[in-house]
């Protein structure tokens, strides 16, 4: 996404929440850019069909998963709760 592009969200987030792990590896920046990419429907680092079933999820109102990485190359994820009450930073080992 470029600077110039205007991202459209495509669901709530809810209560935007972060692990204490997820807090102390990524800068706000990180954690800003994905939840733009996120809510936008770029879902990042995921494969093909991993992104399919997030477009599905979007229709269906199921749970949202996207994979990215930090400046510094922390992978990390965002998940968005099914009832879309939530949304949560956080790093693949604090799941």
């Amino acid at each position: 996404m470029s600077a110039n592009t205007v991202a459209v969200a495509k669901f709530r987030l809810g209560h935007i929440v972060s692990t204490p792990n997820a807090l102390s590896q990524l800068s706000q920046e990180d954690i800003l850019m994905a939840i733009r990419r996120h809510q936008s429907g770029d879902w990042g680092d995921l494969d093909t069909e991993d992104k399919a079933a997030n477009d599905r999820a979007l229709v269906e109102r199921m749970r949202i998963l996207s994979v990215y990485r930090s400046a510094l190359g922390v992978k990390f994820w965002l998940i968005t709760e099914a009832d879309r009450s939530a949304t949560t930073v956080l790093l693949p080992e604090d799941y």
